[in-house]
């Protein structure tokens, strides 16, 4: 069945969100604080690592070497100079306020936080992309079933500390999940192995983000920068497309 692994990662994001909700009652704010500072720097690394996956490489001599560097910077000064243009962040937040007074949440800016936060962790990367793909394309959904486990996972310790915003990221994910499914056939082509690294590490930029503002406090927009993603596409499409007619 084909989106099953959407639906999978959608039901483990409820799930861990709940079990957060029920966790978060026996916790202390102090506690609270300090755990979700925990899960930042958790976040950080996981973003460091993603980006250094994409931009390193060994060559045959053993030596280390950077590549894609300038295609992460172009795409980041870009895509957050679009989404400065289009405010995403201030448009997710007031998506995230609208859900807020629908379910008349009490826990103030967490429910936003937590809904915003959680949206951009779960949905990007290269698992979200990928796994999706391959749903749509074979039915294969183990690399979702996978990726609903950290998501679960997750889900629950955001939840513990943010509250029932969380709960609510789960839209997002089952419409972009969902979209990149129904469109596997149209999308495959241009989606290269080179094309899915540069999403990932570009992507892992923007996770590290996430990680800077939950240990910091928000410093940095990070829905904003979301547009970086396309570029790596416009890129690929310019060299498949436009290069061979010269």
């Amino acid at each position: 069945m084909h989106g099953l692994g959407t639906l999978i990662n959608v039901i483990a994001i409820l799930a861990g969100g709940f079990i957060g909700l029920f966790v978060k009652k026996g916790l202390n704010q102090k506690l609270l604080d300090s755990v979700m500072k925990a899960i930042g720097v958790a976040v950080m690394f996981v973003g460091i690592s993603g980006a250094l996956t994409g931009l390193l490489k060994i060559t045959e001599g053993g030596a280390i070497e950077t590549s894609g560097t300038m295609l992460m910077i172009v795409s980041l000064i870009l895509g957050t100079f679009i989404g400065e243009l289009l405010k995403i962040e201030d448009r997710l937040e007031s998506i995230g306020e609208k859900l807020k007074g629908a379910v008349k949440a009490k826990d103030g800016g967490n429910f936003v936080e937590g809904f915003v936060t959680t949206t951009l962790i779960f949905c990007v990367g290269a698992m979200a992309i990928v796994g999706s793909l391959e749903d749509g394309l074979t039915g294969d959904f183990s690399m979702l079933a996978a990726k609903s486990v950290l998501d679960g996972i997750m889900a629950i310790i955001v939840a513990s500390t943010m509250g029932i915003g969380v709960l609510f990221s789960a839209i997002p994910v089952l419409l972009y999940q969902g979209a990149i499914t129904l469109l596997a056939e149209f999308i495959s082509p241009i989606l290269s192995n080179e094309l899915v690294l540069n999403l990932s590490y570009i992507g892992s930029a923007l996770i590290f983000g996430i990680g800077v503002n939950q240990v910091f406090g928000k410093k940095i927009k990070t829905g904003n920068m979301l547009p970086a993603l396309l570029i790596p596409i416009v890129y690929e499409l310019f060299n498949k497309l436009i290069l061979p007619l010269f």
